[in-house]
């Protein structure tokens, strides 16, 4: 089976159709993938900024880090999740789609963050406190993570507006 097979055979599965076909419940996921996003957003976007030393500076790091860190990670779940859910009832649309395919890879590059930056950053970040300024690992961990949650969002809002030419076989 080529991509594409695979892909049209994912979006026809009866709980993708139902989904997809909903007049209610797909937009209703929608929704609330779209504020768990900027939910979500928001933390990582004040945890990115304390590491940068340009946000929350009267709060310790490691208080930034560890208390937003269980939400950040039960709001990675169900975006993923409800991301899972639309992009599979979608998915021959998008699975060729350059931006949902970087979206993809960026996604990826969150996990390839984690580790690269965990022993040296996220594993003690009390390590951190008291700092007058922030130490170029801590501030090479928040630019990273910018970089890479921006061109997810970039990238998810950029797939429903791109069209093949004309020419492309899809």
């Amino acid at each position: 089976m080529s991509p594409g097979e695979i892909a049209q055979a994912i979006q026809d599965l009866p709980f993708f159709t139902a989904l997809r076909e909903s007049g209610l419940t797909y937009p209703i996921v929608l929704s609330s993938h779209l504020t768990t996003i900027a939910v979500f957003g928001g933390l990582i976007l004040m945890s990115d900024l304390r590491l940068l030393g340009l946000a929350l500076t009267n709060i310790p790091v490691s208080e930034v880090l560890l208390r937003t860190r269980p939400w950040k990670r039960v709001g990675f779940v169900i975006m993923v999740t409800l991301g899972m859910l639309l992009g599979g009832s979608k998915l021959f649309n998008y699975y060729d789609n350059p931006y949902f395919l970087i979206k993809m890879t960026l996604i990826a590059m969150v996990g390839v963050h984690a580790m690269v930056f965990h022993r040296s950053v996220y594993a003690n970040p009390a390590r951190f406190d008291g700092l007058k300024t922030m130490p170029g690992v801590a501030k090479a961990a928040g630019c990273v993570s910018l970089a890479i949650w921006l061109g997810i969002l970039s990238m998810g809002r950029w797939i429903a507006y791109f069209e093949f030419p004309d020419t492309h076989p899809h």
